[in-house]
C-alpha cells in the first residue's frame, strides 16, 4: 500500500506540474505584454523540467498529509483541501514564478546590452500575486480529480 502511495502522489505531482506550467506560462507570458509562441514554450519547457523535478524530490503528499495530521483536519473535508492546495501552492508557484521571470528579465537584458532600465522585483510582483492566485485556484480543482484517477487507476480505497 506504501509503495502504491508513493507511485501516486509521484504521479499527482507530475501531472500537476505539467497542468501547472501550462496554465501558468501561458499566464505569465501574456501578463508581461510581451507574448510569443518561441516564449511561451521555452517557459513551458523550462517550468515543466522545474515542476517535475520538484515532484520526485519534495514529497509534497507527505508533507500536506502531516500538516492536515498535525491539524487534525478530517481527510476530504474542505479546510483539509484548502490546506493541502495552499501548501502545493506554495511549494511550486512562488519557484516557478520566480524562476520564468528571472529568465524572461535575463533575456530582455541579453536582448537590450544591459540597456534595459528593469527592476527584476518589480517585474516579478504582478505576476507572482497573479500566478499564485491561479494556482490555487488550478490546484484546489485538477489535484483531487488527478487523485480520484489514481486511486482507481492502482486500485486505492
Amino acid at each position: 500500500m506504501d509503495d502504491k502511495m508513493k507511485k501516486i502522489s509521484r504521479e499527482i505531482g507530475i501531472r500537476m506540474g505539467i497542468i501547472m506550467s501550462f496554465f501558468l506560462s501561458l499566464t505569465g507570458t501574456m501578463v508581461s505584454g510581451h507574448f510569443s509562441i518561441p516564449q511561451f514554450l521555452l517557459h513551458l519547457v523550462v517550468s515543466t523540467i522545474i515542476s517535475v523535478l520538484i515532484a520526485i524530490i519534495i514529497p509534497i503528499g507527505r508533507i500536506a498529509a502531516a500538516a492536515c495530521a498535525a491539524l487534525k483536519l478530517r481527510r476530504g473535508s474542505l479546510p483539509e483541501k484548502l490546506l493541502t492546495t495552499f501548501i502545493y501552492d506554495l511549494l511550486y508557484t512562488p519557484l516557478m514564478t520566480t524562476i520564468m521571470i528571472f529568465i524572461a528579465y535575463k533575456m530582455a537584458m541579453w536582448q537590450s546590452h544591459g540597456m534595459a532600465q528593469l527592476n527584476f522585483v518589480e517585474m516579478l510582483i504582478a505576476p507572482l500575486i497573479i500566478c499564485v492566485i491561479m494556482g490555487f485556484a488550478l490546484i484546489f480543482v485538477f489535484q483531487p480529480a488527478f487523485m480520484k484517477q489514481l486511486l482507481q487507476k492502482y486500485d486505492v480505497q
